[in-house]
């Protein structure tokens, strides 16, 4: 992958930005990230591969706060106020929808994408199927969706410690979920887009007696979007390692910490 120029069109920091957090459903979190090292390449290969093969060819709502303009925002002292177009409103299930037709709606929709490809929602055919359709082109969805279906076999699910339709075992909890750190558009015309999402995504079963505790990882999502009549939708995607910041001394936090935690804190819309 080979990024374009950082855009700072908007808020002049190039950052994405956090607004309002979602129910507290730990389902919408790009690229499946596996639960232990020792799965980590069966699942990527598995999980991911159905979002890079054949590089499947990934209602405006913006508006700007009164007296300003998304081209002349710039971040004030405090660094995590959102600044440019308003959040989104509506949803397609638990997918955010509604992004503005510029520059930074593609970048609001390929972060909340990623979250979105990311979730347990993934691991179980029925709730996979919606999503797919809730963010992803009409016509590259049936093929995709095969794909799919091929991809999370019950080998996969073996692999992830979980049973074969996708759930967590009696006594744990899957947690699979993926937090943007920041976006960057490499290019876009008025129905086009490419952008770049650079996350962590945390993977693994949280409980007492897990074999597959979770663990954190660091990818680049590349999305091709196209403008449709129910607004940004992918075309095709693809997925990079890093970049990867070095590991801190933070002591880990016991399984049902974990598990505790994903429960009691919700996700985030993001936008820019």
């Amino acid at each position: 992958m080979s990024p374009g120029d950082e855009h700072d069109g908007y808020g002049g920091s190039g950052q994405t930005r956090t607004r309002l957090p979602e129910g507290n459903t730990g389902d919408v979190h790009g690229g499946t990230r596996r639960p232990a090292r020792s799965s980590r390449s069966l699942l990527a290969g598995l999980g991911v591969v159905a979002l890079l093969v054949a590089a499947i060819a990934f209602a405006n709502r913006g508006g700007t706060p009164a007296g300003t303009s998304p081209s002349s925002d710039t971040p004030g002292k405090a660094a995590t106020a959102p600044t440019g177009t308003r959040p989104v409103t509506d949803t397609d299930g638990t997918v955010p929808t509604g992004y503005a037709h510029d520059e930074q709606g593609a970048q609001s929709a390929a972060a909340n994408y990623a979250v979105a490809l990311g979730s347990t929602d993934m691991f179980q055919k029925g709730p996979r199927e919606a999503l797919v359709r809730a963010v992803y082109a009409p016509e590259v969805v049936d093929g995709l969706l095969k794909r799919y279906d091929a991809s999370y076999s019950p080998e996969l699910m073996a692999a992830t410690g979980l049973e074969p339709n996708g759930t967590a075992p009696d006594g744990l909890t899957f947690v699979a979920r993926t937090v943007p750190i920041g976006t960057k558009v490499t290019s876009y015309s008025a129905d086009k887009a490419t952008v770049d999402v650079w996350y962590v995504n945390l993977t693994g079963l949280a409980g007492e007696g897990s074999t597959k505790p979770v663990t954190s990882a660091w990818f680049t999502s590349t999305q091709k979007l196209s403008w449709t009549t129910a607004g940004w939708r992918i075309s095709s995607t693809s997925q990079a390692e890093g970049p990867t910041p070095v590991g801190g001394d933070d002591r880990a936090s016991a399984a049902d910490e974990i598990a505790e935690a994903v429960e009691q804190y919700g996700g985030f819309t993001y936008a820019r």
